[in-house]
């Protein structure tokens, strides 16, 4: 099991746009692995890369039993709009409603470069959605009314986790031949 600590809200790595995924190796295998591993065991419906401090386009998801992942998602969202509540595993403890679209066919890929569609309704819909602008460097309490935001910010102020130092990545010196992520 590889279960990665979660960046928490605060960390730049969660406000930036991520990278188009343009190699599908053994490296993208093993972040994949490693998103559902961290994912599953906080217990989450979903992860996005930037989650861990990876800037690229992937997510996992694991809603009603199935799990899964999608790679440079590219959504389609109904006009039909849904209101519940959401959360986030980089706002640990915190649950606000949040509009979202009712339903979402998402298409990108799998880990092995194969296309894949994904259509979802409701849950699964609202998870493609905020993993999606996890990526786009959004998180789920910008989408909240105004009155909402600022419930949110005096809840992330007061916290036990707020303030906490963003993890500190080491940066090998030496050539890695564009095998590192």
């Amino acid at each position: 099991m590889s279960v990665k600590p979660i960046r928490l809200f605060g960390d730049p790595v969660l406000r930036m746009r991520a990278r188009e995924v343009t190699t599908f190796d053994k490296e993208l295998r093993t972040l994949v692995k490693d998103l559902t591993d961290t994912m599953l065991d906080a217990p989450g419906a979903g992860l996005a890369a930037p989650q861990l401090g990876i800037s690229l386009r992937v997510f996992t998801y694991h809603v009603a039993g199935e799990t899964g992942h999608l790679i440079n998602p590219d959504l389609t969202l109904t006009e039909e709009e849904q209101d519940g509540p959401e959360g986030c595993l980089s706002l640990p403890g915190l649950r606000y409603d949040c509009k979202r679209a009712h339903g979402t066919v998402a298409r990108g890929f799998n880990m092995h470069g194969d296309p894949v569609v994904l259509e979802g309704t409701e849950l699964l819909a609202r998870c493609i959605q905020h993993e999606t602008d996890h990526l786009d460097g959004i998180v789920f309490i910008d989408r909240l009314d105004a009155e909402q935001r600022k419930a949110a910010m005096k809840a992330i102020r007061e916290a036990e986790w707020a303030g906490e130092a963003v993890p500190r990545v080491k940066v090998s010196p030496h050539s890695t031949f564009g095998r590192a992520i």
